[in-house]
């Protein structure tokens, strides 16, 4: 079974649009079916609009921004798709991630056109009512738009943070305790030290006091907010260097002195642009083969998700 993740169904291939189209995105399908069990959502076939149908748009009354036809404004079905979100969002729970349709009235995650009742279009936009109430209500949730997905970077953040919040969850199956998540804690920090040094030097004394919080779901709840805001931040190329620094000196009682400066070579080409992070991470896990560090083995940041999916070859 993979992992839970929600998805607009066109961009899964479903032929749902207003026009009686898809927006079919390849590298979903294709290849993230492989690990993923998407759950396909139509929030405008939910509220029982037909394919084809009149397109939509959103448009600022002044006191909200409203879902509205786009030739006929007395159609509204803002509290149509309100009510149809808070009718859903409860089963998403179990949901690790959720990709979403660009540029939809209903499921864009930024920047989509937002009208004046003059047919004039308001700059910057706004989020589709559906991702607006599911960002409100799961902001701990890793979403992303189809488009997004074509950048190397933001596309390997997202599905990171996919990995990150469903190994949060199988740590906590069999019940949240002090001891499970401390370990998850541990396993983390060097990424968090790679995407957010300063929650990285917060969340440490945060989790240190588990033991003064009497209900460990609510520090769960907070937990899980503070990780995956701190994930969010993508790893910066300063930040990798910093983490490949810390890691590289794990093995100064084991490398001898060509090991040690080839390892320092590789990690200062990745610094300067001149080769993919996937070059001294390879390197690292070549050495942790030969001269075992249980920390080091534990540590997210050296196997994140599966190989195949060549995420850090662009980074």
């Amino acid at each position: 079974m993979g992992i839970p993740v929600g998805i607009s169904a066109c961009v899964l291939g479903q032929k749902v649009r207003f026009d009686g189209g898809h927006k079919r995105n390849r590298f979903a399908d294709e290849e993230l079916s492989e690990y993923f069990d998407f759950k396909p959502v139509c929030p405008e076939v939910g509220i029982g609009m037909t394919v084809p149908r009149p397109t939509i748009r959103l448009q600022d009354n002044g006191d909200r921004i409203a879902l509205v036809g786009t030739k006929d404004h007395t159609l509204d079905y803002t509290d149509d798709m309100v009510a149809f979100a808070d009718n859903q969002i409860p089963s998403f729970n179990d949901l690790c991630g959720y990709i979403v349709c660009a540029k939809s009235p209903t499921c864009g995650m930024e920047r989509v056109k937002l009208y004046l009742d003059n047919g004039n279009s308001i700059p910057g936009g706004a989020v589709g009512i559906f991702t607006q109430r599911l960002m409100d209500k799961m902001p701990w949730l890793p979403i992303e738009e189809d488009g997004r997905l074509q950048d190397p970077v933001l596309r390997e953040n997202f599905i990171f943070r996919i990995y990150a919040l469903d190994d949060l969850y199988r740590s906590i199956a069999g019940g949240i305790t002090r001891d499970n998540i401390i370990k998850f804690h541990s396993r983390y920090k060097l990424c968090l030290m790679a995407h957010d040094p300063q929650s990285y030097r917060v969340l440490g004394p945060f989790v240190s006091d588990i033991h003064k919080w009497d209900d460990l779901n609510a520090f769960f709840v907070e937990y899980r907010q503070r990780l995956m805001d701190a994930l969010k931040n993508r790893a910066s190329r300063k930040n990798n260097t910093n983490v490949l620094m810390h890691i590289q000196g794990y093995f100064k009682r084991d490398l001898d002195k060509p090991q040690k400066a080839e390892l320092r070579d590789v990690i200062m080409r990745y610094r300067e642009g001149l080769l993919p992070l996937i070059a001294p991470l390879t390197l690292i896990n070549h050495h942790l083969t030969v001269y075992p560090d249980s920390y080091l083995a534990d540590q997210a940041y050296l196997d994140l998700y599966p190989e195949s999916l060549k995420l850090r070859y662009a980074l």
